[in-house]
Parts: structure tokens; C-alpha cells; sequence
């Protein structure tokens, strides 16, 4: 008999996490959805288990390391175990360094890159003694080469990538992979409210001359957990449209 994988993705109310979800209840998976409202998974939930596959939300704030232990645990209650990881929620608070309030530098590395640690560290004892896992962090292409503005995101983006390195390394003997998703120019609820003027500016840097879609996102992850990338780990996998080589 098939063993039935379930994956639990963070920030799956919308734009990539929604998106990954689908795409993974598409592929055969169980989902365990998860946001900070229930009511803004209800969307998400229902595109789930109209293509057949099972879903269950739960309420988890990621900035919140209690938050995310009792959403996980009613997630593994519902499912039995989480075996598979998307780290995706995540939060921007713009602003150039000079001027950055200490609140908004510590909301946006607690929320983007503690939050996926805490996360992690959620699921490790089950896919450690299972000796199978699959973890998918969602960074960014300016975690890569920077971006003005951006100080706190940035840093989170690029801890990210070493945090996937680093537990690469840590868990490969359990058979576990860990791997990272670069985003470039997706088009989100995030980019929506960019400047015309700034979106022409990024597509012309982007070689393909288009802004990609959550779906792009999407498709690399189920590439990432499938057993074809079963020794692929510790990777940072761009899907950028060519804006950073």
C-alpha cells in the first residue's frame, strides 16, 4: 500500500503558499494549511478538496514559537505526522537602514526566518525517526544580491538560505533534504502594490521580460519534495526569470 505523504504549508491563505498547496493536494498529497485566521484559510481549504485531496486548516502565527508548537501539534493529531515542510509565510516592513524602527527589523526576521526554524524544529523528531522528510524553505532572489530598502527582509531571506544549508548538512543521514526556493519578481498581493514605474524597471532587468506567477513557485517545490529530487539537498533552486545568475 502507497503511503499517503501529508504536507503542512505556512502562509497558505494566498499568492505562493496557496498556490504550493494546491499544486501539492494536485500531486497526491494530504495538506495541512496554515495562516494566522482560520477565516482566511477558508478559500484555500475549499480549492483543496475540489481537486480530491484531503485539508486541514489550522490558525498559526509564525512570529509566535507557542503559536506554531500547538498548530503543528493539532495538524500531526489530524494527520499523524507532518512529512513534508513548506516554509513560506512571511512578512515586509520596508523601510531604508537609517530609519528603521527596531520593531520593524525584529517583526520581519522573527516572522520569516525564526518562524521557519521554530517550524522546523516542529517536525524533526517525526521525520527523524520515520528516516524521511522533505523541508522547503521560500527565500527570495534579494536574499541573493541585496536590495536597497530592504535591510531587514533581505537578511531574513539570505538567513534563510544558510539555515537550509546548515540543516542539510545536520540531517542528510536521516534521509531528509532540505532545500530553499528563490523567488524573483512573482506576481503577489506583496508586488501588487509597487510602483508602476519600479515594476518596469524589474521586468526589464529580467531577462524573460515577465513577472512570474505563484504556480512558477509552486512547481519547483513539488519538484523539490518528489522522490526524482531525493538527493538533491541543501540547494537554493532560483526561479527568477533569469534577474540574478
Amino acid at each position: 500500500m502507497t503511503t499517503i505523504r501529508t504536507a503542512l504549508v505556512t502562509g497558505a491563505s494566498r499568492g505562493i503558499g496557496k498556490a504550493c498547496a494546491l499544486v501539492l493536494a494536485k500531486s497526491g498529497y494530504r495538506v495541512a494549511v496554515a495562516a494566522r485566521s482560520l477565516e482566511n484559510l477558508q478559500d484555500a481549504v475549499s480549492e483543496v478538496k475540489n481537486t480530491g485531496a484531503e485539508a486541514y486548516p489550522v490558525a498559526v502565527d509564525v512570529s509566535d514559537s507557542a503559536s506554531i508548537k500547538a498548530g503543528f501539534e493539532k495538524a500531526a493529531a489530524e494527520f499523524g505526522r507532518i512529512d513534508i515542510l513548506i516554509n513560506n509565510a512571511g512578512v515586509t516592513k520596508d523601510g531604508l537602514a537609517v530609519r528603521m524602527k527596531e520593531q520593524d527589523w525584529r517583526t520581519v526576521l522573527e516572522t520569516n526566518l525564526s518562524g521557519a526554524f521554530f517550524a522546523t524544529q516542529q517536525v524533526l523528531p517525526a521525520m527523524m525517526r520515520e528516516r524521511w522528510g522533505r523541508i522547503v524553505n521560500i527565500s527570495s532572489v534579494v536574499g541573493e544580491m541585496g536590495n536597497p530598502g530592504q535591510a531587514n527582509y533581505v537578511a531574513s531571506k539570505a538567513g534563510l538560505i544558510g539555515l537550509t544549508k546548515s540543516l542539510a548538512q545536520e540531517l542528510g543521514s536521516r534521509n531528509i533534504t532540505v532545500n530553499a526556493v528563490a523567488p524573483g519578481f512573482i506576481e503577489t498581493d506583496m508586488t501588487g502594490g509597487l510602483s508602476d514605474e519600479l515594476k518596469q524597471k524589474m521586468l526589464a532587468n529580467t531577462p524573460l521580460r515577465r513577472m512570474g506567477s505563484p504556480q512558477d513557485i509552486a512547481h519547483a517545490v513539488r519538484f523539490l519534495v518528489s522522490e526524482e529530487a531525493s538527493f538533491i539537498t541543501g540547494h537554493v533552486l532560483d526561479v527568477n526569470g533569469g534577474i540574478y545568475m
